[in-house]
């Protein structure tokens, strides 16, 4: 077998997204933004247990998805950002369901998080393993997080 099967390819390039040519972890940030967004359009009463959920679940799925990819793609390849949308989901749990402006923080923390790597995420983006190909998204997710409460609680 000399490419991975279609289930895990979709899976961990959150449906295509990571095959952007310009900024693939961006695009899979933003497909979750968007995602989460028409979600709370569509059933805000429950965006917030789906988005957990989603954590939850895709974490998990991800995770298998990476290591079938690995053998073929590398450790942490560009194209697999299931670990992004991850990350931004978990960044959105805290901002007001539907709001666009919370949504675009969460998208844009996050983002600083993932590409800069501060407080400790750099070390668990050193890590081999799928586990921690999705660990410093999850961390990046947590810190974008906790600033959007915090301003939040300020606000």
């Amino acid at each position: 077998m000399d490419r991975p099967s279609l289930l895990p390819v979709i899976i961990g390039t959150g449906f295509g997204s990571g095959f952007w040519p310009w900024g693939p972890g961006t695009a899979g940030a933003l497909l979750a933004t968007v995602i989460w967004l028409g979600l709370s359009c569509v059933m805000p009463s429950y965006t917030m247990i789906i988005t957990f959920s989603l954590c939850i679940i895709i974490t998990a799925i991800g995770t298998w998805a990476i290591k079938q990819l690995t053998p073929f793609w590398g450790d942490d390849p560009a194209r697999v950002v299931i670990d992004e949308m991850v990350g931004v989901w978990i960044s959105l749990l805290v901002a007001p369901v539907g709001n666009i402006w919370y949504a675009l923080a969460a998208f844009l923390l996050f983002r600083f998080f993932d590409i800069v790597k501060p407080l400790g995420i750099r070390n668990l983006d050193r890590r081999v393993g799928a586990f921690w190909v999705m660990a410093d998204d999850i961390l990046a997710g947590i810190y974008s997080g906790i600033l959007i409460a915090a301003y939040r609680w300020i606000i």
